[in-house]
């Protein structure tokens, strides 16, 4: 007899639903229309969570950050909050430099 062990995820934004079938510690992400379509996670079916879009709050003077497709303001964080606590996704900045030729 083979058993084979799914994990039901859905956003609480947009309503999408999927199926995984990874047994291991895992979190699914996917494009959110009602995030501006960030990659944003998802939770698991059943769990009571909410996840918002953080923008960024201090200046940032020529980094190279994630800015929101629509808005064109940047973004710092998506964060998921639980009954149980909170986690995020960050958007750091990206490192540029310049080279003596």
């Amino acid at each position: 007899m083979n058993i084979t062990t799914y994990t039901e995820w859905h956003c609480p934004n947009c309503g999408k639903r999927d199926r995984t079938q990874n047994t291991g510690p895992h979190i699914r992400y996917h494009t959110c229309p009602k995030l501006r379509y960030l990659s944003a996670p998802m939770v698991r079916a059943g769990a009571r969570a909410k996840v918002e879009l953080r923008e960024r709050e201090d200046y940032v003077n020529g980094e190279k950050v994630q800015l929101d497709p629509e808005r064109k303001r940047p973004v710092m964080s998506i964060v998921t909050t639980r009954d149980n606590g909170q986690d995020c996704v960050v958007f750091a900045p990206s490192a540029t430099g310049k080279g003596a030729a």
